[in-house]
């Protein structure tokens, strides 16, 4: 085959759909900074992770106008440090309070701005957004106020996540064959969640062993249950894509998309996780 023939050749596009040398090296720095803000003291990571939800909100926002829903993004702001940082000092009963604090606050803002429909709408809107966002990621303040390992949890809960998302990518390309959710994410297979569930369960148990001392039915059951909750978070997200005609939620990420489209697998996962650990250790 001549060389000019080779060169008019199409060039193939890869099966998985993303700059593969580019989301690696943004995920492996994702990685490091989130274990930068772990290793020393947790209030780091309750600035980090404050800082996620914040961006995660602003890109809800940016996505809903495309159907002219107006979230109030302020009061969800304030709101959202007031979930976080009271779930970490005072627990759950501090994380309830807070999320009704913050939902009332939301409505009022938009009242005052207005009423009618478009009221209601925003309003509901907000508070989808208020227990989608800082009201899940409440859990993982949790998690992190454990005053024996809860650095550790968190931690063990991240690469929970991040081994579902590599378990299954890995998988999907070498092996997808039968589509998972076609209609929803075209490109998840049920080879995937296999690769999720095999890499996942090896983190957990590693895990539930070396990290947090316990027995390693304990990973075993983590390694089942995150792939369930984080492929329907990600479908779920997925949905809301599809119905606002986006691909992702945002550019902050290159190689993944927005911020929420890297925690949408993880907000529906910590409740799980959280309850797991909470009753295990």
């Amino acid at each position: 085959m001549t060389s000019d023939a080779v060169a008019s050749r199409p060039r193939r596009t890869p099966k998985a759909g993303r700059d593969l040398p580019k989301a690696i090296s943004v995920g492996v720095g994702l990685l490091v900074l989130v274990g930068a803000s772990l290793a020393f003291r947790p209030e780091p990571f309750v600035l980090l992770a404050t800082a996620a939800v914040g961006a995660a909100l602003w890109e809800l926002k940016q996505a809903f106008l495309r159907r002219d829903i107006h979230l109030p993004l302020l009061p969800l702001l304030v709101g959202a440090v007031g979930i976080l940082v009271s779930s970490y000092y005072s627990g759950p009963e501090a994380l309830m309070v807070s999320f009704v604090l913050t939902v009332a606050g939301v409505v009022v803002w938009r009242v005052i701005d207005g009423s009618g429909t478009a009221a209601v709408r925003d309003a509901a809107a907000g508070t989808f957004a208020t227990a989608y966002l800082p009201f899940m990621a409440g859990f993982v303040m949790m998690m992190l106020a454990n005053p024996v390992n809860g650095r550790i949890q968190v931690l063990l809960f991240i690469l929970l996540a991040v081994s579902n998302d590599v378990g299954g990518y890995v998988a999907g390309v070498l092996f997808g064959r039968h589509p998972l959710a076609p209609s929803i994410s075209p490109k998840k297979s049920w080879e995937g969640l296999a690769g999720s569930f095999v890499l996942a369960t090896a983190i957990g148990v590693v895990g539930a062993v070396y990290g947090l001392g316990v027995s390693p039915v304990i990973g075993v059951l983590l390694g089942v249950m995150v792939p369930l909750t984080a492929t329907v978070g990600d479908l779920a997200e997925s949905m809301i894509k599809r119905d606002l005609e986006l691909k992702d939620m945002g550019s902050l990420l290159p190689g993944h998309g927005g911020i929420l489209d890297r925690l949408d697998s993880m907000l529906l996962t910590a409740p799980f996780v959280y309850l797991l650990l909470s009753v295990s250790l």
